[in-house]
């Protein structure tokens, strides 16, 4: 009888130590610019909590970042666009031409279940935004769409 309570005892000491590790996890989301060319992608994400603010990333270039789950659910809304840099050498300055752009749900979270480790890969190519939890191989989630007028 003791050997099953000593048993029990180790298996549920496992347990809580592989949650314990589990917890110090954090989430990730990342974004890949596959764009044929020169193409920028431009990248301007929002949760509930934070403005992570916009970021340029060229053809192969990577903009990653981590976090927590809230209790309360976690959402991360994304706006993409894809253009063309143009430099004007006497300003020392670049202007952007977006002629593509997507908004959608990077990273969703139900809320009492808490994610831990999880990531979410976006693939920013000529034809579209592909997904993967970086076990599969990527799908494509939104073709590209036009921006009116541009």
């Amino acid at each position: 009888m003791n050997n099953l309570y000593l048993s029990l005892f180790i298996i549920a000491l496992g347990v809580g130590l592989s949650n314990a590790l589990a917890i110090k996890m954090k989430n990730s989301v990342h974004f890949i610019n596959s764009l044929a060319g020169n193409n920028v992608l431009k990248i301007h994400c929002r949760s509930d909590e934070d403005d992570l603010g916009e970021h340029l990333l060229k053809p192969g270039e990577v903009y990653d970042f981590s976090f927590y789950d809230s209790i309360f659910g976690t959402r991360i809304n994304c706006d993409l666009a894809q253009g063309i840099e143009f430099r004007f050498l006497f300003f020392f300055e670049s202007v952007f031409e977006f002629r593509f752009h997507a908004k959608f749900m990077a990273y969703k979270s139900g809320g009492l279940i808490l994610h831990y480790g999880k990531k979410n890969f976006w693939f920013c190519r000529d034809d579209g935004i592909y997904f993967t939890h970086g076990k599969q191989t990527p799908k494509l989630e939104y073709k590209s769409t036009i921006i009116a007028g541009a």
